[in-house]
């Protein structure tokens, strides 16, 4: 291992160990592992157990997110598991009075996820209180008791949790904001891969969608701890890193602004090397420029500076002018406008580098509190949502009705064939299944692969040591280690899960080889009928959705483009609307691609016409992709009064996305948006306006700039709009 690959595994290792999701993890361990300890060493192990238990639960609605937050979030959980816990303990029926109520819990709970995803994880802990209750029967306490140590426990870890997050309160802030500057790096890289010549376009242009789409969840995540109305502005640090983050959204429309398609550009660099060369290198300088300012360790290193490859990239840039007799002409207006956008990504660079190195930032800079909490994620917790769910066009409602379904047949079968532990069939079935199909199939791969590598483990580790202190200590390890890696690699976490059952369960029962095989057989039971339910009962295929993800997608595009038009014909300050619009934009777009990657990972049969559903995706980045070009040129320079022309042919531009929208909407177009006579002089008037006059007048270069470029978006967004207009008809004609 060389010293670079030695920098890369340290970083990632003490990334790892400062993680929130090891130190959620270790969390836990220190909530279960004090109580029971404590338990028997005073000879209260049920007490303790109890405790432990309360704590265990309680912890999966403790995720990102302000303290405010957290603490009304694991109080909710901690409220309902002891309410399940009462209620479990005093329901004492026969096995077919019990599959309706297992039934009802498991639907009532599961169906809080329509509040949103921290109401989904109370939901969890509550399915976690309910499965769980059947591993778990004291002897010596009272139904109440046990249920307010179960209570008891939520608290504790409650404590545990908020105190761990005032200790440190940055750790998560500065975790999120290292995961979106290294996914925006990342994207700076696929973007130095799409203009290379020798590559496979098509190939990184989906992979550049997904980039995207991670940076736009990382982006909510940061949103979800920043702008909470105790922590706006309550410090210098936060309102330090609310600049920061408004300076790295400010990143990803500039690194996703192309002023050119991006065929043409790179047909060009295919006859002009050079140009490639230092664009491509130019880019992977940024991304390299941006792992610095994140403490991330780079894989490769240039002895040159960015300044330094800005300027050479810049002189290339000059050569092609003099070489044309100092006329300027297309290939040369193009290149600059490419090369000021980079320019302007290493500006937002170098402002981020100075907010984090100044010890003393001017507090009038920060951004008013009313302002950036428009920006901030909102929930409605009415009861009028859980009404406007309940009904079938609900995924939520159809994945509660599947999920109670799928345990009371789990159940019913563990009882029926007798199983050791009916409930490792409901926990598995409770931890596998997703609304979505694409992800219950692959959890339901990932969790029976990790089962069997994690059974063939322990059975080593078993076979050759015999020892129940060992067993203890490897059952804690192993649970965080679970709990710590099971949201970013769900295999690893379903090894570590079994490890942890099966030393558990080896120092209270005898036969650890017996609990390995019945851990196996739980495991393949509770994945068929997972695979099973999200398969046939009342499947939620995501082509059935995708037509109201386009209409919303281009609704969020048309308002960001109306914005944009606005904001150019009247200038002045940049009113909050433009950037609301643009947030929308790109949410709107994320929704869209993970819906489309959802359809990817279908049954072929149920993805419907895929290949119209994938052209609509990749027209819509396009879309987004030309819009942050237009809106990122008229910010960053002095432009002129919008011409009639232009507004017209904006016009026509809302206008096809407006009627795709309607279509979508099935309703009758009469007479579509199509380019005619008149449409196509107004064009040609922009042109002339470009070319003509560039050829004769040097000293007007600014202006023949920006009309090149408005030409060309403006051109490139009305064949955008149409394109999108007649696929949907045709879309539409054929269903």
């Amino acid at each position: 291992m060389n010293n670079v690959q030695f920098s890369k595994f340290w970083f990632k290792l003490r990334s790892y160990l400062r993680s929130s999701d090891f130190t959620r993890a270790l969390i836990l361990g220190i909530a279960i592992v004090i109580p029971v300890v404590t338990g028997i060493y005073y000879d209260y192990l049920e007490i303790g157990l109890s405790i432990a238990l309360g704590a265990l639960w309680t912890s999966p609605s403790n995720t990102n997110g302000s303290i405010r937050k957290n603490t009304i979030s694991i109080l909710a959980a901690t409220a309902l598991i002891t309410c399940i816990s009462l209620i479990g303990g005093y329901l004492d029926l026969t096995l077919w009075f019990l599959l309706p109520v297992l039934g009802f819990i498991s639907f009532s709970v599961s169906f809080l996820a329509v509040y949103g995803p921290r109401a989904a994880l109370v939901g969890f802990s509550g399915l976690m209180a309910l499965v769980l209750s059947f591993a778990f029967s004291p002897q010596k306490l009272e139904v109440y008791e046990y249920s307010l140590l179960i209570g008891l426990g939520g608290i504790w870890y409650l404590l545990l949790a908020i105190t761990w997050q005032l200790l440190r309160p940055k750790s998560q802030v500065e975790e999120v904001l290292q995961n979106i500057i290294e996914a925006t790096a990342e994207f700076l890289e696929v973007r130095s891969q799409l203009i290379d010549p020798k590559e496979k376009h098509h190939h990184f242009r989906s992979l550049l969608i997904r980039k995207q789409d991670r940076i736009v969840e990382l982006h909510q995540s940061l949103r979800e701890i920043l702008l909470d109305q105790k922590n706006i502005n309550q410090s210098h640090y936060h309102g330090v890193r609310l600049l920061v983050f408004a300076q790295l959204v400010e990143i990803l429309e500039t690194a996703l602004a192309n002023p050119i398609g991006y065929d043409r550009i790179v047909l060009f660099f295919e006859n002009n090397p050079k140009h490639g060369k230092s664009f491509s290198q130019l880019i992977l300088q940024m991304a390299n420029e941006l792992r610095k300012i994140g403490n991330i360790p780079i894989l490769t290193s240039h002895t040159e500076t960015t300044e330094a490859i800005l300027e050479q990239t810049k002189n290339l840039i000059y050569e092609m002018k003099v070489h044309t007799d100092k006329r300027i002409d297309e290939d040369y207006l193009m290149l600059k406008n490419f090369y000021e956008y980079q320019e302007e990504l290493f500006k937002r660079l170098n402002n981020i580098k100075d907010l984090l190195t100044k010890k003393q930032v001017n507090r009038q800079k920060f951004l008013d509190n009313e302002f950036a909490l428009k920006f901030a994620p909102q929930q409605n917790y009415s009861i009028s949502v859980l009404k406007d769910n309940f009904n079938f066009k609900s995924p939520i409602f159809k994945h509660s009705l599947r999920l109670s379904i799928a345990m009371i047949l789990g159940f019913l079968l563990g009882s029926v064939l007798e199983f050791q532990n009916q409930y490792w069939i409901l926990l598995t079935i409770m931890v596998i299944m997703r609304p979505s199909y694409g992800l219950t199939k692959s959890r339901t791969k990932e969790r029976i692969t990790g089962t069997l590598i994690g059974a063939a483990i322990a059975m080593v580790i078993v076979t050759f040591w015999s020892n129940f202190y060992l067993y203890g200590v490897l059952g804690v390890v192993t649970l965080v280690l679970a709990f710590s890696v099971i949201q970013k690699n769900y295999m690893a976490g379903a090894i570590f899960v079994t490890l942890s059952i099966i030393f558990i369960y080896g120092i209270l029962q005898p036969d650890i080889f017996e609990v390995i095989s019945y851990r196996i057989y739980d495991t393949l039971l509770g994945g068929a009928l997972s695979f099973i339910a999200i398969k046939w009962i009342w499947p939620n295929w995501s082509y059935s959705q995708i037509e109201q993800k386009i209409s919303d997608s281009l609704d969020a595009n048309r308002n960001y483009f109306k914005q944009i038009v606005d904001y150019y014909t009247k200038k002045g300050a940049m009113p909050a609307d433009y950037q609301i619009a643009r947030k929308q934009a790109f949410d709107k777009n994320s929704n869209l691609s993970n819906s489309f990657q959802e359809i990817v990972q279908e049954p072929v049969s149920k993805q419907g016409d895929f290949t119209k559903t994938y052209e609509m995706v990749v027209l819509n980045f396009r879309l987004l992709s030309s819009l942050s070009t237009l809106n990122g040129f008229i910010r960053s320079h002095s432009t002129t009064e919008a011409s009639p022309d232009f507004l017209a042919i904006a016009h026509h531009v809302e206008t096809n996305l407006l009627q795709a929208i309607a279509v979508l909407g099935n309703k009758h177009i009469e007479n579509p948006s199509k380019t005619n006579d008149a449409f196509e002089e107004k064009i040609g008037r922009l042109k002339h306006q470009t070319l003509s006059e560039s050829q004769s007048n040097i000293a007007e270069e600014g202006l023949y700039q920006e009309a090149h470029l408005i030409l060309e978006q403006i051109q490139w967004l009305q064949t955008i709009s149409q394109s999108i207009l007649f696929l949907v008809a045709d879309w539409k004609n054929r269903s």
